[in-house]
């Protein structure tokens, strides 16, 4: 039988002594769960004075979808108010602050950069530095391990709320060692306790750890997801349909005017490592070509520990820019003089204003990635 992995939330009484007459904030969502899928909601307010609850993208409940802004509310099923970190504020306030003496994290990231929980996790850090609270980061893991490190590092002239410190899309670290690493590296400097988990190893899968998968966000309802949004939350910043609005978002990449034929045997015709693409029709339910036939493009991992994700994305989306000049397009910037948004997810505009070739980009990401590695290394909490 396999060994099930043990997270941060399962070790209650290491938190519970922490917390010990104290008033308590928690910033979770649905993936704030123990190994038996009980609350860390309701595990805390068992256990210590729970006071306030923060909300991400996509509420405490999971119940918005991306981009979905919130205000403040009370939560019905603990009657404790529920403070927004994704609409006016993105970082607690100080009159949010002043409730409180310790702000617990609990929530799955997902390994990848451009994943929202990161950077409401480090502006609480930077809250809990300038008020004077302690920081409490309840560890999970990474479910596309923690030992791969792939692609560039963020320029920070495009920092943004989907990449705001300089670590590449796959960073291999856990959201507990990747709170050790800002808080140092990044000079924030907060009382941070992170509770490790136990019977992790680096080198696990979600799939490995024996734990339930509980989605995330909206559109990452499996641990594959995952590791193909590393490859596909790229086309985000284009006008093809990433997979929003179908059963299996960041599977799928199309749009009506995609040659998906040419562009699945082009990328075949490469072998590229780990992965393989078939010819797909999708009908996106919302977002981007809601209720238009697109020709798509399944991407099929054969082989996870070979399949290098952020590279494959690159390398598909300039093939379909190239075949398709008249039609392929970059989404304008969200606001009059910010940086598109291709930008913004790439961590530099060298992609879309091709000033390097998809080779040269690939040439900085090993860089990059060696370059990371040696730093990461000093913050692993596990073998």
């Amino acid at each position: 039988m396999k060994q099930m992995v043990k997270t941060g939330i399962d070790r209650i009484e290491e938190l519970s002594s922490i917390c010990a007459g104290k008033r308590v904030g928690l910033i979770t969502n649905p993936t704030g769960v123990d190994s038996q899928l009980n609350s860390t909601v309701d595990l805390l307010n068992e256990h210590v004075n729970l006071v306030a609850l923060f909300s991400p993208e996509h509420g405490i409940r999971g119940d918005l979808q991306a981009g979905v802004h919130l205000d403040t509310y009370l939560d019905p099923l603990t009657n404790i108010t529920v403070y927004s970190l994704y609409g006016e504020n993105r970082r607690p306030s100080k009159q949010m602050m002043d409730l409180i003496d310790v702000l617990v994290f609990d929530i799955q990231d997902v390994g990848a950069r451009f994943y929202t929980y990161l950077y409401t996790m480090s502006y609480a850090m930077t809250a809990c530095k300038e008020y004077n609270k302690q920081m409490v980061v309840i560890d999970r893991p990474n479910p596309v391990n923690a030992e791969a490190v792939e692609g560039n590092n963020l320029d920070v002239t495009f920092r943004s709320f989907v990449g705001y410190y300089s670590i590449p899309q796959r960073f291999g670290l856990t959201i507990g060692e990747l709170a050790n690493y800002f808080n140092e590296e990044e000079e924030i400097h907060c009382h941070l306790t992170v509770i490790p988990m136990e019977g992790y190893q680096r080198n696990m899968y979600f799939s490995d750890t024996g734990l339930p998968w509980v989605l995330p966000s909206p559109n990452i309802p499996t641990p594959e997801t995952a590791l193909l949004f590393l490859s596909t939350c790229i086309f985000e910043g284009t006008n093809l349909s990433e997979g929003r609005g179908t059963a299996k978002p960041f599977h799928f990449v199309g749009s009506p005017y995609l040659d998906s034929n040419l562009i699945v045997n082009n990328m075949n015709k490469k072998k590229l490592p780990g992965v393989l693409f078939r010819n797909v029709y999708f009908t996106p339910n919302f977002s981007k070509h809601q209720g238009v036939l697109c020709k798509g493009i399944e991407l099929i991992v054969t082989n996870r520990t070979t399949f290098q994700p952020v590279k494959t994305g690159y390398i598909l989306l300039d093939e379909i820019r190239k075949h398709h000049q008249q039609d392929f397009d970059y989404i304008p910037p969200f606001r009059a003089g910010g940086h598109p948004f291709i930008d913004l997810l790439a961590g530099d505009d060298s992609l879309r204003k091709e000033t390097r070739t998809v080779s040269e980009i690939q040439s900085k990401m090993t860089e990059d990635e060696a370059a990371f590695v040696k730093k990461k290394r000093r913050y692993h909490l596990y073998d």
